[in-house]
């Protein structure tokens, strides 16, 4: 029979909770959005009252409801359960999946999450790293401070020794308007305490997301 450690992280992708993001149309003004969206359909020319347009903006205020629903989660309380190992070694998930929304154009920039930390006596269940991923992604933002955001909230409420974070994403805003360049991706990384101050340890947990990937 499986323990309930077991049960935690035997699943790190795959598994999806219903409660991972709440439904949080009730605290979105959707009407108003519709009325936005409405404006804007006129403002570039279309015409909302014609057949193909008439529920667009209905569509749209619920896509922003999903989309923003981070803003109305907390993604701390997946990482309240804690439990206890002697386990002092890197923990690492990587390739943790997101959409998240640039809050300079309004327009989505997707990519991988890798999480790692040294535990200090106390491990959390693999899967809630991606159900944090999950919720802090659900935000307009940038990269760069979903990258921080994610990396002092673990290492607050994990009471690690260290955590690093990088996350490599692709911008729509960078590759279908503007200078258009398909293909690049955006490297963001936040090391906090022991990846930070010991560059023999920011290596390894280097090597260990990238290693057999060169």
């Amino acid at each position: 029979m499986s323990t309930e450690h077991e049960r935690e992280t035997g699943s790190l992708m795959g598994e999806r909770e219903a409660d991972d993001l709440p439904d949080s149309s009730s605290a979105v003004d959707l009407p108003r959005i519709e009325r936005a969206v409405r404006e804007i359909l006129a403002a570039v020319g279309e015409d909302p009252d014609r057949e193909g347009l008439l529920e667009t903006p209905a569509r749209v205020s619920r896509m922003y409801a999903e989309l923003f629903g981070g803003l109305h989660s907390d993604p701390r309380q997946h990482l309240k359960k804690f439990f206890t190992e002697k386990y002092d070694e890197v923990v690492l998930v990587r390739d943790i999946s997101f959409c998240s929304m640039c809050e300079h154009h309004l327009l989505p920039f997707t990519g991988k999450a890798h999480i790692g930390y040294l535990p200090d006596g106390k491990v959390i269940g693999l899967s809630k790293l991606a159900r944090v991923v999950e919720v802090v992604s659900r935000r307009p933002q940038v990269q760069e401070r979903m990258t921080d955001d994610v990396a002092d909230m673990l290492m607050d409420e994990l009471g690690a020794r260290g955590v690093a974070v990088i996350i490599e994403a692709s911008h729509s805003c960078m590759t279908i308007r503007g200078i258009r360049k398909p293909g690049s991706l955006c490297v963001t990384s936040a090391m906090k305490g022991i990846f930070r101050k010991n560059e023999k340890t920011r290596q390894e947990i280097m090597q260990l997301i990238y290693g057999d990937r060169r």
